[in-house]
């Protein structure tokens, strides 16, 4: 494997260690060869991978241990002194509490194939900050991948920045993360990628005071050389609280189409979510001028991303903030369309993504998680960078007294699919986790989650997905069509 999180086992006994401890403490095992160069063999009789064939990784689910860290105090000692036996040149000191996995890089930026859960390739993205999230892509000419996401110290700061890096069709490396906005002052979040027909690629992202999402404006940045240099930033809606999250595509008539989302709030109180709805605002001009369409009794639903059918007509998905399911509506022409319905997918109060195979295939990317799964609720999503002296009230419930729902698990990431365009489902686990997202803080490694997916189709039917790795990282998966079938 190129990439993979845990702790490394050199010889059978110290697996069986593993073993004993994380079934002590409420945790499942997984192994995977540490090496492509050296295989595990089956042993043909008692089914199992041989574990002196190959280095191991320690990997554990925690949803039980997250609620007791006095009785998990021995299990960074134990991995820290294999580690430290067998790896000295990994920091070992680095691994916190149990749950505080490092990530152990083997070429790393690599893309390699990998069998689990199921066939797929995966590399990370390389980054320069502890802080990586909500990543965007874009599929250019030639099959280069592009991607875009927001990196600094912690969401809500003000070191919070744009970066990008390229996956090329000749390579299989990813390149260096490159920052291409430098406001500091302002937390600069969720980037989203659009390819104009004319071949300008848009980096439209926002800007916020702090944590205070009632205060964001959405910028532009422009790119003429396929992503490689980019314009001076302006503001392309400066009306506060405006936030994007999901592409903008275009419509059979020409027009351009990005759907948005308003975070409001009463004045003199903070921003917690119990307000936002969605609308689609819509240029006919190439971006000089803009109408808004709001969807109608969209409360809570938010991300919004739309999507042409087989048939013609347009399916918008939605996040909720009340962090219970993934939301639907329809519309035949992507501006008018129905009030938002839950489907029987559930959320987490985290963004989704979904596209449509050629086949009509509806193909999401989603948390299989609720507020059902969490073992807490936190005040809010910037609580633990809130400003010394903010003595503002949260914002009130609305709507029925519904409140935005925060901490519920954003684990595990899973790939849902519908042949009915939303009717009914079927899924299966991408990547596994605890999701553990009481906090956004990434400097000490105490965020867990797999969450924010992005996705792309190429014309061969190739998907790409990038999502958020522990808010550490941005994981990039490459799906075949035959991956996909199987």
């Amino acid at each position: 494997m190129p990439c993979s999180v845990g702790r490394i086992a050199k010889s059978a006994s110290e697996i069986r260690l593993f073993r004993q401890s994380a079934n002590s403490y409420g945790g499942k095992v997984f192994l995977h060869p540490m090496r492509t160069t050296k295989k595990s063999r089956r042993n043909k009789t008692t089914g199992q991978d041989d574990p002196s064939s190959a280095d191991f990784l320690f990997l554990s689910h925690k949803k039980n241990a997250i609620r007791s860290s006095k009785r998990t105090k021995k299990l960074p000692q134990l991995h820290s002194q294999v580690v430290a036996k067998h790896h000295p040149n990994l920091p070992t000191s680095d691994m916190g509490s149990y749950g505080d996995d490092v990530i152990v890089a083997d070429n790393e930026h690599l893309l390699t194939s990998t069998q689990h859960p199921f066939r797929h390739s995966i590399s990370f993205i390389p980054s320069t900050t502890a802080q990586c999230h909500a990543s965007s892509l874009l599929l250019l000419d030639g099959g280069d991948v592009l991607c875009a996401w927001f990196g600094g110290s912690q969401e809500g700061r003000k070191d919070i920045s744009i970066y990008t890096s390229r996956l090329s069709s000749a390579s299989t490396r990813c390149s260096g993360a490159q920052q291409v906005t430098f406001d500091g002052k302002k937390s600069e979040q969720n980037p989203v990628l659009f390819k104009t027909p004319t071949g300008e690629i848009w980096l439209l992202y926002t800007s916020q005071n702090a944590g205070d999402q009632d205060s964001a404006v959405v910028k532009r940045q422009i790119s003429r050389d396929e992503g490689r240099t980019w314009s001076s930033s302006t503001v392309l809606f400066s009306d506060p609280g405006t936030f994007i999250r999901q592409p903008m595509i275009v419509l059979d008539n020409g027009d351009w189409l990005l759907p948005i989302f308003r975070c409001r709030t009463e004045p003199g109180t903070r921003w917690i979510g119990n307000d936002d709805i969605s609308a689609v605002r819509v240029t006919s001009d190439q971006g000089r001028t803009w109408t808004e369409r709001e969807v109608p009794n969209s409360f809570g639903a938010v991300h919004m991303q739309v999507q042409r059918l087989k048939d013609g007509s347009y399916l918008a998905l939605f996040r909720s903030r009340w962090a219970d399911y993934i939301y639907l509506a329809t519309s035949p022409n992507a501006l008018d369309w129905t009030e938002p319905r839950p489907t029987s997918l559930p959320n987490p109060n985290a963004s989704i993504c979904f596209d449509v195979l050629p086949s009509g295939r509806v193909l999401v990317v989603y948390n299989d998680s609720s507020r059902a799964d969490a073992i807490g609720q936190r005040e809010g999503l910037y609580d633990d960078v809130k400003a010394e002296g903010d003595d503002r009230q949260n914002q009130r419930s609305m709507h029925g007294g519904r409140q935005a729902f925060w901490g519920a698990p954003r684990a595990p990431l899973c790939l849902a699919w519908s042949d009915d365009d939303g009717g009914t489902w079927n899924s299966r686990v991408l990547e596994e986790g605890d999701g553990y997202c009481m906090t956004n803080n990434s400097e000490q490694k105490l965020n867990r989650e797999l969450s924010y997916p992005s996705m792309v189709l190429s014309p061969d039917g190739v998907v790409h997905i990038a999502f958020t790795f522990w808010r550490q990282r941005i994981k990039y998966v490459r799906l075949l069509p035959e991956d996909i079938a199987a």
